[in-house]
């Protein structure tokens, strides 16, 4: 379901859309017809990216152009577009919109073009720790972090005064869960059979110190898990108390991020663990009249739930890294169009007009995120603890493996599905079995 937004934010959306035109127009020029023209494929969004490209192309001052081509909506058919793509050595791949759990896939290959140390200086100086995290394979930056995307705790401050909880930044799932039952109202998660379930399942073994890949690097033959551990069976209780005891509702099997938002905006929400567009989303849902202005009142937020009290949590990543193909004919140009791409200017507009949040840590401190966002600070410290999912050139596999093993919620045996999983993982990357 598409997001809608506050009355001001479809405003500036408005202007987004200008720009997108413009862009499209640009795409429809050929090199011949002036300056180099350096193709951006992008991900789905309200407008953002291909505004900036416009920004930047005028920036260059005649230097370049920037065309925008839209890849899939979901990601593995980005993943899978691209990967065809760059393995086919297309020139035209001379900047890629690419989600973190994907960038070892490309990189160990050698489909991305080195970033320039200049360039890794200039846009990373800022970068929060957990979206520089993202970006990087091997110990080495091998993308530039654009945008960051991270889960926090949102929760209703009459359910939580309630259960007599103090909210802050050692509340744990124990807690959360404990509040709920005592509540009688219900936890909004992710429990649909989808890429948010991996999410989930890596941030809980995160939080309690631990990697689902101890080591990433290694080849197929080589690889473990730590899945069968005790971190392995903690997450796994959470997750199979949530499903088992009903505390998601009767729909939890189909819960994705829009759904679990619906869950807590109703009368029988409580505490959520969900992305921040889950701010404008519910300030329009209260202008179109679909929510109470009573219920925008009520909301609250906190860092994301620790697994135990004494350990810090890793929230989740997200977000969009960029790549420069290597086969492009023009990477400097790309990696210059990089550079103004990631500028912290750039990122502010495109968090306030397509509610995609920054990397960088002076963007948070720009005064109209602070207004646009109230809860920016949370969202800023959250990118700094936040750790990726497995970075690995099996990652895919791997993720789903997971989602098949850890949905649904109900039958996830914290003594069985660890194991089970650890094997099946190992059985499939060594080709003993079939997904």
């Amino acid at each position: 379901m598409a997001r809608k937004r506050p009355g001001r934010f479809r405003r500036r959306t408005a202007v987004v859309g200008a720009a997108m035109i413009t862009g499209l127009v640009l795409s429809g020029c050929g090199e011949d017809d002036g300056p180099p023209v350096l193709t951006w494929y992008i991900n789905p969004d309200d407008g953002g990216q291909a505004a900036i490209a416009q920004t930047c192309t005028e920036e260059a001052d005649g230097e370049y152009r920037i065309q925008t081509s839209l890849l899939p909506q979901d990601a593995p058919s980005q993943r899978e577009q691209l990967a065809r793509r760059l393995a086919a050595g297309d020139s035209s791949l001379d900047i890629m919109s690419l989600d973190p759990p994907f960038i070892p896939e490309f990189a160990e290959p050698d489909f991305l073009a080195p970033v320039p140390d200049d360039v890794a200086e200039a846009t990373t100086e800022d970068t929060l720790d957990g979206a520089l995290a993202g970006a990087m394979w091997n110990d080495e930056l091998v993308t530039v972090p654009f945008w960051a995307n991270t889960q926090i705790l949102w929760y209703r401050e009459s359910v939580a005064e309630e259960a007599g909880l103090e909210m802050d930044d050692s509340v744990t799932w124990d807690e959360i869960i404990t509040a709920a039952e005592d509540t009688d109202t219900l936890l909004g998660i992710q429990g649909i059979q989808a890429e948010s379930a991996t999410v989930w399942l890596n941030a809980l073994y995160e939080s309690q110190g631990e990697q689902i890949l101890p080591d990433p690097t290694l080849s197929s033959d080589e690889i473990e898990t730590a899945l069968d551990t005790e971190a392995g069976v903690k997450a796994a209780e959470i997750m199979h108390t949530i499903g088992s005891e009903g505390l998601a509702g009767p729909g939890v099997s189909a819960m994705d991020e829009n759904q679990s938002m619906f869950l807590f905006q109703g009368d029988d929400g409580s505490f959520m663990v969900n992305w921040p567009f889950i701010w404008t989303a519910t300030q329009a849902a209260v202008e179109d009249g679909d929510v109470d202005q009573e219920m925008l009142d009520d909301i609250g937020w906190a860092k994301y739930p620790r697994v135990d009290e004494d350990t810090d949590a890793a929230p989740p990543l997200g977000g969009i890294n960029l790549g420069v193909g290597a086969q492009s004919d023009h990477p400097e140009l790309a990696w210059d169009a990089v550079e103004c791409i990631v500028s912290p200017e750039n990122q502010v507009e495109y968090f306030i007009t397509n509610g995609n949040p920054p990397s960088s840590a002076q963007a948070f401190e720009d005064e109209e995120v602070e207004d646009a966002y109230p809860m920016a600070d949370v969202i800023a410290d959250s990118l700094d603890d936040a750790a990726p999912r497995p970075q690995t050139p099996y990652y895919s596999d791997i993720s789903q493996i997971i989602q098949e093993n850890y949905t649904p919620l109900s039958g996830v045996d914290p003594e069985g599905t660890p194991p089970s999983t650890d094997d099946y993982v190992k059985q499939v990357l060594r080709g003993e079995r079939l997904l």
